[in-house]
């Protein structure tokens, strides 16, 4: 009797410290001698000897600072030692004299200066002779001089835009002048550097702006000074850059090859690339998208930034009618310099979820997936300051740091066509999770890689998204659903396939709201899949929900409310939860089909950062103003494919 109740008592135990249900269940055969030998195979403490990561990373892979290009013409004066010492939680002065700090620090940052005319605003105000002897750079000089700085500023980047930028005068490889900015940006970023405690990667923007379309990469890159510095970073204009991804790719496979070292690149904003970022036909050549193409795109670009500054990447209304959370945050008045309108036929191509569909479409076509990319979110701030909080918001821009009419002035405005983004549209956004197992450059970039990563909007919620085919309820029942998760399944990011008979795809997904953040609404699975017809498809699960809500005969939870006092920028979290956690089936699967599956995390409604600046300034906003917001978090899929 005594030997029978240790041996339940033993099997629970076992059962409980490793999460898995299974063993708890057969209780009643397990021997003690094996269960001895479980014991032994992990020690007392559930905690140690992990091998996975235990916690995310928050940072951000895309900040300007004052040596780009546009930063430095809208008025950026803080450099890359300024925004370091920023993201490690230290107060700074921001360009517009307003002290400035962030609520907690963040774990790594990418400084990705805009390798086009890099450094050169910096010492065109500086009235350095070898760029006034120029007398266009003269005429300009000398309007800023003389009170017209913003007319000067715009005319500039315009002119750049345009390639009629003087060649005599242009920053890029080869001119001293950009070499030794090259330098000093690296310099600042292993002097921010410390490993363990803060992850400064060396890193920039490659701007391609084909006809105003956005194609923007970030490249970063895993290794010090002593590789990153044996290259100048690649531009856009010729004779030396171009805007074709294609030779990138290129540059980045020749870095690694006289280098050794390690690079990836980060694209963002395709809904400013009017159609033109996710393509079935690629614009520069007029034909279909072939094998090469998806798979130099699929080694290169394993990360998409989904939300940011300029809008949320994630969907559309028009692309997901019937996902009632798609309609957030979103530009879509036309390309990045508004010199084209908007069109419906556009957003197929620009978006993330139609993305994701369209890469099985190509995968079952061509072997390769080109759109096989995990999620992070970043601000893409020109200010030198990595905020995403919506109450701690310094804008996109230095002349959009608070002030009581920022809100209410065109952010960017085309007369001709009659297109108009307005100050108050520009979002703060967001955050790039990396479940890395320290905080080093190698471990961060190596998460990145195996695209175990998420994007937040700006709240740093602890999101878990494990994909396999054997989670059941009970793994739920753990405070420690990683270790179920790494034993029984994959990460985000990961692949599943050859569906066991009879089995159907589980996953395992739990959430923790930001500490210092709102309660959380719902946590959702967004599944794609590809059809034997040769269609694409996509439905929306809610899984786990807090409350005591129950679905409609639609399968929709109904709304949680909103707590949201607009006129004293508060809210209160007694709607909502402050963790959710479920293991989900999906109902309709197909093991002959392709499939991906992601997390989308909702948290209650709070005020959005116009709700601040008129609680603070005391104003009015313009009628039409978004003055709340649901901020949220993306994972990054996991991929179903058959008979691998």
């Amino acid at each position: 009797m005594i030997r029978k109740l240790l041996e339940t008592t033993c099997l629970g135990l076992l059962a409980a410290s490793i999460g898995t249900a299974a063993l708890a269940q057969d209780a009643g055969t397990y021997s003690v001698e094996e269960a001895e030998k479980a014991f032994k195979a992990r020690p007392y403490s559930p905690y140690a000897e992990r091998n996975f990561p235990r916690r995310p990373l928050f940072g951000d892979t895309h900040l300007h600072t004052t040596l780009s290009f546009d930063a430095g013409a809208a008025g950026a004066r803080l450099g890359p030692r300024e925004a370091y010492r920023f993201a490690k939680g230290e107060e700074v002065i921001s360009s517009t004299g307003q002290p400035a700090r962030l609520s907690r620090p963040l774990d790594f940052l990418v400084v990705a200066d805009h390798s086009d005319n890099m450094g050169f605003f910096g010492d065109f105000l500086a009235g350095k002779p070898e760029i006034l002897q120029n007398a266009q750079a003269r005429e300009w000089y000398d309007m800023m001089q003389s009170g017209k700085a913003a007319e000067a500023a715009w005319d500039i980047v315009v002119t750049f835009s345009q390639g009629k930028f003087p060649p005599d005068i242009i920053y890029q490889p080869g001119n001293p002048a950009y070499r030794s900015t090259w330098q000093g940006i690296i310099a600042a970023a292993e002097e921010a550097n410390d490993p363990g405690q803060f992850t400064a990667f060396i890193g920039y923007e490659w701007t391609s702006l084909e006809k105003g379309n956005n194609l923007h990469r970030n490249v970063i890159f895993r290794d010090g000074g002593e590789k990153a510095g044996l290259i100048e970073p690649y531009t856009t204009q010729p004779p030396l850059g171009s805007n074709n991804p294609r030779d990138l790719w290129k540059w980045l496979h020749n870095y690694e090859d006289r280098t050794g070292g390690s690079a990836l690149a980060i694209a963002h904003n395709g809904n400013l690339s009017n159609g033109t970022m996710f393509p079935l036909v690629e614009s520069f050549t007029g034909k279909e998208i072939e094998r090469e193409y998806a798979e130099q795109r699929a080694r290169w670009e394993v990360l998409y930034e989904t939300t940011q500054m300029k809008g949320d990447g994630e969907s559309h209304p028009t692309l997901s009618p019937n996902d009632e959370f798609a309609n957030f945050e979103k530009w879509e008045k036309g390309n990045l310099d508004l010199s084209e309108a908007k069109k419906p036929e556009m957003l197929e191509f620009e978006y993330t979820r139609s993305a994701l569909k369209n890469g099985l479409k190509l995968e079952a076509e061509l072997g390769v997936n080109p759109y096989k990319f995990g999620l992070v979110g970043s601000t893409d701030a020109h200010t030198g300051l990595a905020t995403a909080d919506d109450d701690n918001f310094f804008g996109k821009i230095s002349t959009s740091e608070p002030s009581p009419e920022r809100a209410m002035h065109p952010f960017m405005t085309n007369p001709k066509l009659g297109l108009k983004i307005m100050g108050w549209e520009t979002t703060a956004s967001g955050y790039a999770a990396v479940w890395a197992q320290e905080n080093t450059r190698a471990s961060i970039f190596d998460a990145m890689k195996r695209r175990e990563t998420y994007a937040t909007t700006g709240p740093r919620m602890l999101v878990r998204f494990f994909g396999g085919f054997d989670f059941v309820a009970a793994d739920a029942d753990s405070r420690s659903p990683a270790i179920a998760g790494y034993t029984k399944g994959v990460p985000m990011g990961g692949d599943l396939t050859n569906a066991p008979a009879g089995k159907a795809p589980t996953f395992l997904v739990a959430a923790l709201k930001d500490p210092i953040g709102a309660n959380l609404d719902r946590y959702q699975i967004v599944k794609g899949w590809l059809d034997a017809a040769g269609e694409v498809h996509e439905m929306v699960y809610d899984v786990a929900w807090s409350g005591d809500r129950t679905p409609g005969a639609d399968g929709k939870v109904p709304s949680v409310g909103d707590t949201v006092d607009v006129a004293n920028a508060t809210w209160t979290n007694t709607i909502g939860g402050p963790e959710l956690i479920a293991v989900w089936t999906d109902p309709e699967f197909d093991p002959a089909q392709r499939a991906f599956y992601y997390g989308r995390v909702i948290e209650i409604p709070t005020p959005r950062w116009t709700a601040y600046d008129a609680k603070y300034y005391g104003i009015t906003m313009p009628e039409g103003t978004r003055m709340t917001t649901t901020e949220r978090a993306y994972t990054s899929p996991i991929w179903y494919t058959p008979g691998l």
